[in-house]
């Protein structure tokens, strides 16, 4: 199908090009290092195939137990006495991208070797344990449970300074005027600016009771026969007027307390909006506050920590998988649910429902008590009368996973199943992809699809089919390229999930 035939379809639906205009966030990560990552080679043990040699009989004790001990540290990875020469010659002749192997050099003293095949070079070093410490290359560097991991963590390392070098280079280039467009405050720009307020009565109100006891303490002191004017008497040249305060302070510091920290997970740079690459250590987190970024980032953020954030940062913008591992009773997270239940329960003859949006200002207002509240939140006709803004506030939340629901690895075979003009492969093509993607994206993806269905089931009142409801969704659905505005192929697939969805996930 012609892409250049989706044109017309974007202009009579708003929000089914790159992005809603009246949305009142825009995707704020960048998935290109996520990207690259997923794209690095995988560890690949080699495994000693021969029965290690005896030490010679002019091997010292010590040299013996040395043997034994990493035979029963490293297992069936460890080759024993071997020379940079043969592992060399072993890795280039049978391993592949991502081998290792561990050996004992001849010159060794205390250490043994890590040997690692990447981008057709075996790369050497040495490798050290500590009982409770773990395993590392230098004192200074990362420590790791197993060597498996270890090699995990320099593979990816490796494989971003090979392609990824222009995107961390324009990391390392930024400047600290980055921060007011950094998805820190996009994110949290509502939530400061109510915590700023609080801050701001609670200054206004202890300044009117320091000016109440000043004021009485004149009272006191003042002769009991003069007269007090009935109206304010204006202030003199020599005695300024009060200073108002203001209720939002525009001074205000405090420093952040980052400190290195390894992410369950996947998370993203709070700061420049990129992915945390690595298994541990990916970058830094303050204590107080909860802000999250590169190391390298942290030293652009300006001192403005703000302590009480880190009971309120919610949900919205953290990743299905990380969300769903919080509440394991609910495949599908709170926020889903409810907008779910609240949209069926009344807004399913709404016309134009998903497409129409609702006030950016109370979609905020609802993101902020949903991340402040949970699921206690008050979502009921009282309180959201107008129900676009219940669908909206679920479009925005699906639109900030920084993850889409439809995975970028598992993207690639969903296109592939939406171009088969045979329906039966077709749907096959597509119950194989959907069992690509991991269980909380498949768990929520059912369950979104299976709603959208039962709206479009109301298509003669609400005006809303599988096609309309596929031209909102597929932006906020389905990992898109960035500046993508030509969704046609994925406006046809997303509206062949939604059609066959009992079928495809039977």
């Amino acid at each position: 199908m012609a892409r250049n035939a989706a044109a017309g379809v974007v202009a009579t639906l708003p929000g089914g090009g790159g992005g809603e205009p009246s949305s009142p966030v825009q995707k704020v990560w960048k998935p290109e290092l996520y990207k690259i990552q997923l794209e690095a080679p995988a560890p690949c043990p080699m495994r000693c195939q021969r029965t290690l040699p005896l030490p010679p009989t002019k091997c010292t004790a010590e040299e013996v137990e040395l043997d034994n001990q990493a035979a029963r540290l490293y297992g069936s990875e460890y080759h024993g006495l071997m020379g940079h020469l043969e592992a060399e010659h072993l890795l280039g002749l049978t391993g592949g991208e991502g081998s290792y192997l561990v050996r004992r050099s001849p010159m060794s003293d205390g250490f043994y070797t890590l040997s690692l095949r990447f981008n057709k070079r075996t790369k050497h070093y040495k490798l050290f344990h500590k009982p409770g410490v773990g395993h590392y290359l230098r004192e200074q560097d990362k420590r790791f449970d197993s060597v498996y991991d270890m090699v995990a963590d320099g593979l990816i390392n490796f494989h971003m300074q090979l392609h990824a070098s222009p995107i961390i280079q324009q990391i390392n280039q930024q400047t600290k005027n980055c921060y007011q467009q950094s998805p820190y405050m996009t994110l949290n720009g509502r939530k400061l600016r109510a915590l700023s307020n609080e801050l701001g009565k609670t200054n206004a109100a202890a300044a009117a009771a320091a000016a109440a006891a000043t004021g009485a303490a004149k009272d006191e002191a003042a002769p009991k026969d003069v007269d007090v004017p009935l109206t304010p008497a204006q202030p003199s040249a020599s005695q300024p007027p009060a200073v108002a305060v203001d209720p939002m302070p525009l001074i205000y510091e405090k420093l952040h307390h980052f400190k290195v920290h390894t992410f369950k997970g996947l998370n993203w740079c709070e700061f420049c909006a990129n992915f945390l690459w690595g298994f541990t250590a990916q970058g830094v987190k303050c204590e107080a506050c909860g802000f999250v970024a590169h190391t390298k980032c942290s030293e652009l953020v300006p001192p403005k920590c703000v302590p009480d954030l880190k009971r309120i940062r919610g949900v919205f913008g953290t990743d299905l998988a990380t969300m769903v591992q919080l509440d394991p009773r609910h495949q599908i997270p709170f926020v889903v649910r409810r907008c779910v239940e609240e949209v069926e329960a009344r807004g399913m003859l709404q016309e134009g429902i998903y497409r129409v949006s609702g006030f950016a200002d109370e979609i905020e207002a609802l993101k902020l008590a949903l991340d402040r509240e949970g699921e206690k939140t008050d979502m009921s006709e009282a309180a959201y009368g107008n129900v676009n803004v219940i669908a909206g506030t679920l479009k925005l939340y699906l639109r900030l996973l920084p993850v889409p629901l439809i995975t970028f690895q598992a993207y690639p075979s969903f296109m592939t199943a939406g171009r088969n003009s045979k329906q039966a492969e077709q749907l096959q093509l597509m119950s194989e992809a959907v069992r690509r993607l991991p269980p909380a994206h498949y768990s929520c993806l059912q369950y979104m699809l299976e709603h959208l269905k039962r709206v479009a089931s109301h298509y003669a009142v609400n005006k809303m089919n599988e096609h309309n409801l596929a031209t909102v969704f597929a932006p906020t659905l389905i990992a898109t390229p960035q500046h993508m505005t030509n969704l046609t192929e994925e406006i046809f697939m997303l509206s062949s999930l939604i059609t066959h969805c009992k079928t495809i996930f039977a």
